[in-house]
């Protein structure tokens, strides 16, 4: 019997239109009457937010690919491998010098320059508008990096976007790989957090905590990031939407995409039997 279900959010839960399909939902919020729920993301605790409200979750988040564990009861941080302050500087002198434009990740806010926007995160921006102060995400323009640095408890994570070539050399520099993780998020884009960090590190730890074992975990997700978690789990599944790559990890395919219902059959067929 499966103990612990852990759901990636973007491509996994999420439909492509970032809605929870209903019959999903359903099973979601049924399974927690059999189950421990967790959410593993790559989301910023403040982006995943309206959705962890919308399924009435009342467990922590693993966040920015498992950077950090967020209880929303309390509002506090409760494990982290945070970016050091001095590599945040240093990160950013040398994303200027490669002409990237960036997104930072800070204790309560995605942050972006104003002197060059990002059109994802105004896009982004324009999502978050739609909910209420109680849960909307947390997106600002921002005047100064470095400044922001300076303020900050935690720097979660850094996210790069620029010509392809130019970010891949970025991540290919001797510093970057022994100080970073990287996590390609799209063609023109990587995700850098603290060397160390992984989906599936952060919940082995957590499942430990709870006196659960990697067999007792049913784990869901479609991109690259979740590979670490689908090697851990007992049963790691990928959605039907997933490349080959991240199939060829997986013990199960979903029957569907994250559009359609499978993952709600699917839940209901090994979470409540």
């Amino acid at each position: 019997m499966y103990k612990v279900l852990a759901l990636d959010l973007d491509g996994t839960v999420l439909t492509d239109e970032h809605t929870i399909h209903p019959q999903l939902k359903r099973a979601i919020q049924q399974a927690q009457q059999h189950c421990h729920v967790v959410i593993v993301t790559g989301r910023h605790h403040t982006a995943a937010k309206p959705y962890y409200q919308e399924l009435g979750l009342t467990t922590p988040i693993i966040c920015c690919n498992g950077t950090y564990v967020y209880d929303y009861q309390n509002e506090k941080v409760l494990k982290h491998n945070a970016i050091a302050k001095h590599d945040a500087l240093s990160f950013l002198a040398l994303a200027k010098e490669f002409q990237m434009k960036l997104v930072m990740y800070v204790t309560d806010a995605m942050t972006y320059s104003k002197r060059s926007p990002i059109a994802y995160m105004q896009a982004l921006e324009k999502w978050a508008n739609q909910y209420p102060p109680t849960a909307q995400p947390k997106i600002e323009q921002i005047d100064s990096f470095r400044h922001r640095v300076e303020q900050e408890t935690f720097i979660w994570k850094f996210v790069v976007e620029g010509l392809p070539s130019s970010v891949e050399r970025l991540a290919q520099q001797a510093w970057v790989q022994e100080t970073f993780n990287g996590e390609r998020s799209w063609s023109n884009r990587i995700d850098f957090a603290a060397k160390g960090n992984s989906k599936g590190q952060r919940l082995a730890e957590y499942v430990q905590s709870l006196g659960y074992h990697a067999n007792h975990v049913l784990a869901v997700g479609d991109n690259h990031n979740d590979i670490s978690m689908l090697d851990y789990a007992g049963l790691g599944v990928a959605m039907l939407n997933a490349d080959d790559t991240v199939k060829s990890h997986a013990k199960l395919i979903c029957t569907t995409d994250n559009n359609h219902d499978g993952l709600a059959r699917l839940i209901c067929d090994k979470i409540q039997g």
